[in-house]
């Protein structure tokens, strides 16, 4: 043991930390550098700087279309994950029951499973309920991916909650709903916009499930996937790509702030980013 320490306390922990980064990061570089390219192939030395590519995307109605779809999925998504899960996380701390843990456990299953077998499960799921594919199977989807994210987040601003707000609260003469209405929601708002943020990105990104429970109404994963089989469509699809990143960084830099804030206010720094 006093060997290993040695080794990770001579600078090759951070090296090694630095150089996970650039191989974890370098690839996505390249997508907004080669979407400024004037030439379609992404290739070194670049043939010039252009916006063009950006600017003919809102010109392409299946894209609008696409991102319109992708909207209402995510806004839709990212509610229901987040009343589910403030639902959840409420009972998870505040209360004790036989099964608990196993149910918390239950619930956070999709973020381990593999997940073109969830897709698969849930697509046979809705042809045996008989339900057509559209956006509403794809929020289903979603929704069951989303939660655990939600959980996480919402539980780290439900533990360490002061429960003498709440009884000082019933002591006035409040009603349960009243009091969870006006003392704890307002306790954990940060951690509820953290979460609607954290599964609005979630949903924005994820493709296997759209893939599989999308009908024809298709949303930007998918718009993406079909594009990238015309090199013609390549400098588009980098561009789009790079816009989504950029989006996917500030929610999810939001979320980030917004969660240490309610750990903060609970005196709690546990959580999925912590």
């Amino acid at each position: 043991m006093t060997a290993v320490r040695r080794f990770l306390s001579g600078g090759w922990l951070p090296a090694y930390a630095f150089l996970y980064v650039v191989f974890l990061y370098l690839p996505v570089i390249f997508l907004p550098i080669f979407s400024i390219n004037t030439a379609a192939t992404p290739k070194f030395p670049l043939s010039g700087f252009t916006l063009h590519w950006y600017e003919d995307l809102p010109r392409t109605p299946a894209l609008l279309d696409a991102a319109w779809n992708s909207l209402i999925v995510g806004v839709s998504a990212a509610i229901l994950s987040t009343v589910l899960g403030i639902l959840a996380a409420r009972s998870i701390t505040r209360y004790r029951y036989p099964g608990r843990r196993t149910i918390n456990g239950l619930i956070m299953a999709p973020l381990v499973l593999p997940e073109v077998i969830v897709a698969i499960s849930m697509l046979l799921v809705m042809l045996q309920l008989g339900l057509s594919l559209s956006l509403f199977t794809v929020v289903l989807g979603h929704v069951l991916v989303c939660i655990p994210y939600s959980m996480t987040v919402l539980t780290s601003g439900f533990e360490g909650f002061d429960r003498s707000l709440e009884e000082a609260s019933a002591d006035l003469g409040e009603s349960a709903f009243g009091t969870f209405r006006r003392v704890t929601l307002p306790m954990v708002a940060p951690a509820i916009i953290s979460s609607l943020l954290v599964c609005f990105t979630i949903s924005l990104d994820e493709f296997i499930i759209a893939f599989f429970l999308t009908g024809t109404e298709a949303t930007l994963p998918i718009y993406i996937w079909g594009q990238l089989r015309f090199a013609a469509k390549l400098p588009g699809v980098l561009a789009l790509g790079t816009l989504l990143l950029v989006a996917s960084f500030l929610l999810m830099t939001i979320a980030e702030i917004l969660r240490r804030r309610a750990a903060r206010r609970t005196q709690n720094e546990g959580g999925l980013y912590a």
